[in-house]
């Protein structure tokens, strides 16, 4: 896990994860993730970008939107820890102390019973 800074953006984050990300055939990504080193660099490793392309592009790069519409498993995955109002509103003001919360939040979420 990565927590970085509120105004970073998305494809500068992955990036930093990049060398991290396990070997896949597909790639599911949302427009802040489009940019044109993050596509070839996954290309470059034989993964396939499924990334639609953002509003300013000029000339829209395709996508598989029947792929795409799988990302929602991720959104509810990434929205189930913010049911938590600790995490929703970030109470915590260090970086430090939130990521425990969000890590401790996600341990009960998804591996304890309910």
């Amino acid at each position: 896990m990565l927590l970085t800074e509120g105004q970073m953006s998305d494809h500068r984050g992955a990036a930093i994860m990049f060398p991290r990300l396990p070997p896949a055939h597909d790639l599911i990504a949302d427009r802040g993730y489009d940019s044109r080193r993050f596509r070839a660099a996954l290309e470059a490793r034989g993964t396939a970008p499924c990334i639609p392309s953002t509003r300013s592009r000029k000339i829209p790069i395709p996508h598989d939107a029947i792929l795409y519409k799988q990302r929602h498993h991720i959104e509810i995955m990434f929205g189930r820890p913010k049911d938590w109002r600790r995490i929703a509103t970030r109470y915590d003001r260090s970086a430090h102390t939130f990521f425990a919360a969000v890590v401790l939040a996600s341990i009960v979420t998804f591996w304890l019973p309910p």
